[in-house]
């Protein structure tokens, strides 16, 4: 059944190119798009690579996430996988073949980049990260990642095959395998580095292997939105737990994050986890065709500033939350984004084929997400609430203090913020939630 759906991937995949090579042909005719999947980097002044990660729109097309390699792409042809395994005692350079893809391509395989410079000839569109490799090829500076051509296939990005449908269902099922197994070492006590090892263990996957780096949050540390440690030293009196970790499948990666409570928590914190969750859930619900996400965000700000008046962490209306941007110090991220090859996908804010874009509102400028939902889209729905003293507590000496209990929030700092996090897919109905336990 995989490599049934797989076949139609790349058949459609195919179209897309030879639609997008329209966009930059009608000069001269072209042959097709080269598309590279990048070149291993190092560390400055050092000889350790940086851990390498495929080219996206590479990616797209087959799951193989290494350096050197290339894909040719031609009108009404098969496309070509110039396998580039290199003669090497140092490191291990064997790439597996996997039969999901093996009949979709013509395999040339080679031992050196220079051995692909003399493969390839004719007119050629270049994608990818070395324009050195490109003029090499015969390229023009002018074929060589042309915006044109980009903007149409990373629009395109958002809109999913049945292929990688299923390979995110799977990301999301094996994530929340390791989701539970996080909790669990979390409510033992653990620390956050136990929790990370717990999630990776139970997941069987290296650290390198996850489509990002993993959140592991205790208590205030869950209030940093994007927080890179792994303390190694118990807290003592685990309180909170977030914990923001996917998995990836075939290269594409899930992203799912929860928040877990002690049973000894602060009741207004356990009311604020309760809310947010049910929170989420409408916002699912909420989707479907034609829905702009800049109004699904707008919906979450509403039922996060009336959650906040109801827990007493806030005073006032709801609608004076959101108009005076009270509301967004306690969720200064946007409620989504899209998902794919890539953690955040591209062409978010893109409107159409030709990069027209649509900017976030601007009392939200980090909102990734601004497209209208179509069949097919993949993206995230991450409601949070935060208590960011960098964002809260300059508005104690100002105008707006009336509408804070400050008492309370003062209470909730150590036990840092909330953030509920789904990856859903637009149907032709409505919705279907990918992140649900099978």
């Amino acid at each position: 059944m995989i490599a049934a759906s797989y076949k139609d991937h790349v058949s459609k995949l195919q179209a897309n190119y030879e639609s997008a090579l329209l966009k930059v042909s009608n000069r001269e005719p072209l042959d097709g798009v080269l598309l590279y999947s990048g070149s291993e980097q190092h560390y400055f002044a050092d000889d350790r690579g940086v851990a390498f990660q495929a080219y996206g729109h590479f990616l797209h097309w087959i799951d193989v996430n290494q350096p050197g390699q290339m894909l040719c792409i031609r009108t009404g042809l098969k496309p070509v996988y110039y396998q580039i395994v290199p003669d090497d005692y140092w490191y291990e350079q064997d790439i597996s073949t996997d039969p999901v893809w093996s009949d979709c391509f013509e395999l040339i395989r080679l031992t050196s980049e220079a051995a692909l410079i003399e493969e390839i000839t004719g007119k050629y569109v270049f994608l990818g990260q070395s324009p050195t490799l490109a003029e090499a090829m015969g390229v023009p500076a002018s074929l060589t990642n042309p915006e044109p051509l980009l903007h149409f296939l990373d629009y395109h990005r958002a809109y999913k095959s049945d292929y990688e449908l299923d390979q995110l269902r799977v990301a999301n099922r094996l994530a929340l395998v390791g989701h539970s197994a996080a909790r669990d070492c979390f409510l033992a006590g653990g620390s956050e580095y136990d929790i990370h090892m717990a999630y990776l263990t139970t997941c069987g996957i290296l650290e390198d292997e996850t489509p990002y780096t993993n959140i592991v949050a205790l208590n205030e540390k869950s209030a940093i939105l994007h927080y890179q440690n792994k303390r190694r030293h118990l807290q003592g009196d685990n309180r909170v737990l977030l914990i923001d970790a996917g998995y990836r499948v075939r290269g594409y990666g899930s992203d799912i994050t929860r928040t877990s409570v002690s049973n000894d928590i602060h009741s207004a914190f356990n009311m604020l986890l309760d809310g947010m969750e049910s929170i989420k859930d409408r916002l699912v619900q909420a989707v479907r065709p034609g829905l702009s996400y800049i109004d699904l965000h707008l919906m979450a700000l509403a039922e996060i500033a009336e959650l906040l008046i109801n827990v007493e962490v806030c005073r006032g209306r709801a609608s004076e939350l959101i108009e005076q941007e009270i509301v967004h110090r306690f969720i200064p991220h946007g409620v989504g984004h899209l998902l794919g090859i890539q953690v955040h996908d591209v062409a978010g804010h893109q409107q159409n084929v030709d990069g027209d874009t649509v900017a976030p509102p601007a009392h939200s400028p980090m909102l990734r997400n601004t497209r209208q939902c179509a069949e097919g889209m993949v993206f995230t729905i991450e409601p949070g609430c935060y208590f960011i003293p960098l964002l809260l507590e300059g508005e104690r000496r100002n105008i707006r203090r009336k509408f804070y209990n400050w008492g309370l929030i003062d209470q909730l700092y150590p036990m840092g913020g909330i953030r509920i996090e789904d990856n859903v897919c637009v149907t032709a109905e409505g919705v279907e939630n990918l992140t649900v336990a099978i």
